[in-house]
């Protein structure tokens, strides 16, 4: 009788010993699993919809006449390939400067054909057609400039901003 209560008692204490490191190791386990943050609206994917309203975002800066505000729209390392240029801008200083002297032609964007895509919650790329309406500022003459454009877009400190832009002129049909 002594030998069976001795062997219950043992299968007792393993099976407490046993619950117990379970119970430690669930919560244990618990805070790992709750520190993970749900998916947030910052991380989520972005729509199409909301990259092309960058565009629109730009082209109403250019609106401004101020280069700068213009130029806040790019990131610090930002590379612009630009239209009427052909001088590759890699900083602030020199996207400003560019700025300076387009935005004298009083440019408006209209985009022609776009195709968005959406890389992942931090990143997209709008490339197409656009045409920019210019107003000559020495003679008043406006014409229509037909580009091919590609802006790749990141979230940086939760603003979207401009790292890669490159347009050039439409070529002739060939």
């Amino acid at each position: 009788m002594q030998r069976h209560i001795r062997t219950r008692a043992a299968i007792v204490t393993v099976a407490l010993v046993a619950a117990g490191a379970v119970t430690v190791g669930v919560s244990q386990a618990a805070p790992e699993h709750k520190s993970k943050p749900a998916a947030s609206q910052a991380d989520a994917k972005p729509t199409k919809k909301q990259i092309a309203a960058l565009f629109d975002g730009w082209n109403a800066a250019l609106q401004t006449g101020d280069s700068k505000k213009v130029a806040d729209r790019y990131a610090k390392d930002a590379v612009l390939l630009p239209t009427a240029s052909p001088v590759i801008r890699t900083d602030r200083a020199g996207i400003v400067d560019y700025f300076d002297h387009f935005l004298l032609n009083k440019p408006k964007g209209t985009k022609i054909k776009s195709v968005i895509n959406v890389l992942d919650g931090n990143s997209a790329i709008d490339a197409g057609l656009y045409v920019f309406n210019l107003t000559d500022p020495k003679t008043g003459e406006k014409k229509d400039v037909e580009a091919r454009y590609t802006y790749e877009y990141e979230k940086r400190g939760g603003k979207w901003l401009i790292v890669n832009h490159h347009s050039s002129v439409l070529p002739a049909a060939g």
